[in-house]
């Protein structure tokens, strides 16, 4: 029968919803926007429902999103917090109590449908049906909120006629069944419950009882959508209870890609609550103010960064030292202070005050840069370069030390060594003592753990497994044993007993552990270098959804035989060849350093427009200055070097050849027929160089041709913006984050600085417009787009270089050192050539697992911080982090 209901007569929801809801078998409904306030009409009636609640509503995704689960989702939980559900909660915590309960039980299914699916689904029905078996149908203006079924002036048609009930049900079905309807997100559907208990803990009961979800679960990462992979969080984990135990020492050496500035901001920021020192981050000078933002920006986390006369704040407030006696650089207004590696390598004495007081914490990015000076000589005595020998010295100062590089090993293992003998200088539990075995034959002890090298007598095995002794978790049966009959805790690392004083049970115990293979197992290099490799987890089943916790992206190569290679007209040609005559100049005199003998070539080999600016500025100056040109790979101090005679010729005839034929880069043109010819453009497009002016050049033309498009710049600084029709707009670079996840942006140009940090999974191709040195740029820059959320299976990448530059010749040299990596590591560029493989070994051994994948595949298990109860109070933590290092 046909009832219609007003609400200017009747009172609707209690007169029509909470009437047939009452013992109802089962509720199907069309919201079009859906609320909790829904359960204050219903309360008791919706709860009352027998059997399973239904709900489609709206949502700002789009049908692109859909096809990314994830990135639906995480649309979905930003669209969830903009809506400041704390407010709603903290007005009706019982409304949300009960929502939770019924999400979490799965009486109440809610999906969502993007509004492009169907245009915007305004219509709202619902089929219930009754506990006699019989269904009503309705239709009407009112949607899922307290004011429509309340307050609004609505009007509302029921029908229990079966053709009614099987029209609004089978409009129903359509939604619902929809390919593009997606679940409720678990991460909103959480956060409902947390905020239904309201559980709000101060900074002094989080230090006594730390938990790391508390203080990240309500941060941006998790408001964004984006969440922690069980990998970080893994991590995190396994160093902050370390920290609460005396300490941790680790090198984390995770492929590009996979979070790892993420996992270093959790803990600079856990250590920072939880102990009352300073943390100190040291990273490249080019990647200050990214590291800066990326904490505010992933966390909001407050920090302050040296500038190499005053600190600046999160806010981008100078703060200028004061006459009081504390050393400049000490007065660190913020609990995480960021410097710069350039300060430590220049020799400055701005940074010797940093050695006197101790710290909670010291992380370091990009750390393969502390090294040896003498490496070609691996046999002898390190010679340390100044960032090393600095950090051997401030290893001793903190509790806990993470050194972060995705290559711990370049050009010679040692180099691994090295970086755990600066661990090792404030832990025994790294290396052992510094009479240890591991400390003192460094060489054999590479040679044990790349297999090349075996041990025959138990006495010299039971020399390199005592010093240091393996922490009982290696292995609680077998070490853990042994441990517990030498009477030693787990904080001791270091055993003088001989073997011969060993006693039968013991050396029976020694046997197990050296035929478990412990040079493979448990060596110093695989329990304090954490290597994940992005393969692992994507052959890896996750047991809740049956999938690989990572999707495979796969990479096209382009650009990578030698008739891809771009011919330089005559004129072009020339200039570069005088290029290399100045080089050769340079090579010649004893005092010009490696960066100065390759500068002008490198940038030459970028665009022409890099190497006409570079030929100007040294011919104008009439000699070279590294402060110039911002170079983040000179690693030492260099002193400038004047230009003679004959090298400013081949300058001028540079500037001369270049300013009539800048404008016929093959780059330039190569990069618009990908773009136009290949369809690049309709994937998206991220463009990359080494260097700001080439990138500015990239962008301007592409602009300029593509008149219509709305191109992203992205450098660092305050340097990024948007191109339209060859006008910049200078826009913040969040915006521009924005604009390429909601897909108004489809093609960016970006320096390295967008080569960490950034997610451009909306984006499906990339172009090198330069290569630079380390292979590791290359894959941090494909990390942009291969990456959690890509829509595409496969992504392309185009490799861009002139014949006969010296980019032709750049990848050659690297060749002879994966195979040291991988017997190390078991660790391979991601982006190398075919015949590399070659090098390594068989296919079969690449196939086959090395110890560090099968020691670290325990790390994609689940760890549950979404569902935690508690949550640190945001005005408190932010307060603790906001003190000084002096208060």
């Amino acid at each position: 029968m046909l009832q219609r209901y007003s609400s200017r007569k009747v009172n609707i929801s209690e007169e029509f919803l909470n009437r047939y809801l009452k013992n109802a078998k089962s509720y199907d409904r069309l919201a079009g926007y859906f609320s909790s306030s829904i359960l204050e009409i219903a309360g008791e009636a919706i709860e009352s429902v027998q059997g399973i609640i239904r709900v489609i509503c709206n949502s700002e995704v789009e049908k692109k999103d859909v096809e990314v689960a994830k990135l639906a989702k995480q649309k979905m939980v930003r669209e969830w917090f903009k809506s400041n559900p704390e407010k709603k909660a903290q007005q009706f915590p019982d409304r949300f109590k009960k929502l939770y309960e019924l999400l979490k039980s799965r009486k109440m299914i809610v999906k969502v449908v993007p509004n492009d699916f169907y245009g915007l689904v305004h219509a709202k029905a619902g089929v219930i049906s009754l506990s006699d078996g019989k269904k009503i149908a309705f239709v009407g203006s009112v949607n899922e909120t307290k004011p429509a079924w309340k307050d609004n002036y609505e009007i509302l048609w029921a029908d229990d006629s079966i053709e009614s009930v099987e029209w609004v049900q089978e409009e129903f079905e359509y939604f619902w069944q929809s390919p593009y309807a997606c679940d409720l997100s678990e991460l909103v559907i959480e956060n409902i419950g947390r905020l239904s208990r309201g559980r709000i803990i101060t900074i002094e009961e989080w230090q006594k009882d730390p938990d790391p979800a508390s203080a990240v679960i309500e941060s941006p990462v998790y408001r964004d959508g984006f969440g922690l992979w069980n990998h970080q969080k893994y991590f995190v984990k396994m160093v902050f209870d370390e920290h609460l135990e005396g300490g941790a020492r680790y090198i984390l050496a995770d492929d590009v890609g996979l979070g790892k500035t993420a996992q270093l901001g959790m803990i600079a920021q856990l250590t920072a609550l939880y102990g009352d020192k300073p943390v100190l981050i040291i990273v490249p000078k080019t990647l200050l103010w990214q590291w800066q933002d990326e904490l505010k920006t992933m966390f909001d986390i407050p920090s302050a960064v040296w500038d190499g006369r005053k600190w600046i704040v999160e806010t981008g407030q100078e703060v200028k030292p004061q006459s009081n006696g504390i050393p400049p650089i000490l007065q660190c207004p913020r609990r995480i202070g960021i410097i710069s590696h350039g300060l430590i390598t220049s020799g400055s004495d701005l940074v010797k005050p940093l050695l006197d007081i101790e710290y909670e914490c010291i992380i370091v990015d990009e750390a393969h840069r502390a090294r040896r000076q003498n490496l070609s000589k691996p046999s002898e005595r390190p010679e340390p370069n100044n960032l090393m020998k600095f950090l051997l010295q401030l290893s001793q100062k903190t509790k806990t030390m993470i050194l972060a590089t995705a290559t711990p090993i370049q050009l010679h293992p040692i180099e691994g060594w090295d970086l755990l003998s600066i661990l090792a200088r404030g832990s025994k539990k790294v290396l052992g003592s510094e009479f240890s075995l591991w400390q003192t034959r460094p060489l054999d002890a590479i040679e044990l753990v790349r297999g090349t090298r075996q041990i025959i007598s138990k006495a010299e095995y039971w020399g390199w497994i005592r010093n240091p002794l393996p922490h009982s978790k290696e292995n609680t049966y077998t070490i853990g044993k042994l441990r517990n009959s030498l009477g030693m805790e787990n904080n001791e690392y270091v055993l003088l007993t001989e073997y011969d004083s060993l006693t039968p049970y013991q050396k029976e115990l020694l046997n197990e552990i050296i035929a478990e293979d412990y040079m493979q197992k448990y060596n110093p290099f695989i329990r304090h270098i954490v290597k994940r490799k992005r393969s692992t987890l994507e052959n890896t089943i996750d047991p809740e959804t049956n999938q690989p916790y990572l999707k495979k992206i796969d990479i096209e190569l382009f650009g990578e035989d030698d008739s891809s290679a771009l011919i330089l007209t005559p004129p072009l040609k020339a200039a570069y060849e005088y290029a290399e005559e100045f080089t050769n100049l340079l090579k010649k005199r004893s005092g010009a350093k490696g960066f100065y003998k390759t500068l002008l070539l490198r940038r030459m080999g970028s665009s022409f427009q890099a190497g006409l600016n570079t030929a100007k500025v040294i011919y104008e100056k009439q000699e070279i200055d590294a402060d110039d040109f911002d170079e983040d790979d000179v690693e030492e101090f260099v002193d400038k070097v004047k230009i003679n005679r004959d090298e400013l010729y081949c300058l001028e005839r540079i500037i001369e050849l270049l300013e009539y034929n800048k404008q016929n880069d093959p780059k330039l043109s190569k990069i618009i027929q990908i773009l136009k010819d290949l369809n690049w453009l309709e994937r998206g497009c991220i463009i990359f160089s080494e260097y700001y002016d080439t990138a500015l050049t990239v962008a301007s033309a592409l602009s300029e041709f593509f008149t219509e498009e709305l191109i992203g710049f992205y450098a660092g600084g305050n340097k990024s913006g948007v191109f339209k029709g060859g006008s910049f707009s200078s826009i913040d670079r969040d915006e521009i984050k924005e604009l390429v996840l909601d897909r108004k942006i489809r093609l960016m140009i970006g320096t390295d600085a967008a080569a960490e940090g950034l997610n451009l999974q909306t984006l499906g191709t990339l172009i090198n417009v330069d290569l630079p040195w380390n292979p590791i740029r290359l894959e941090q820059r494909q990390g942009r787009i291969r990456r959690i959320g890509q829509q595409f299976d496969k992504v392309y990448v185009y490799n861009l270089r002139y014949k006969d530059s010296i980019e032709d010749r750049i990848h050659a040299v690297l060749s002879g050192r994966i195979k040291l990596t991988y017997d190390m590591i078991g660790s391979l560029p991601e982006i190398i050539k075919d015949e590399w493989m070659e090098i390594v070994k068989t296919v079969e051994v690449l196939n086959s697992e090395h110890p560090f994948d099968i020691k670290y595949k325990e790390h994609v298990e689940k760890v549950d911080w979404e569902s935690c109860k508690k949550v640190l109070d945001n005005e408190q933590r932010k307060e603790w982090l906001m003190r000084g290092w002096s208060n």
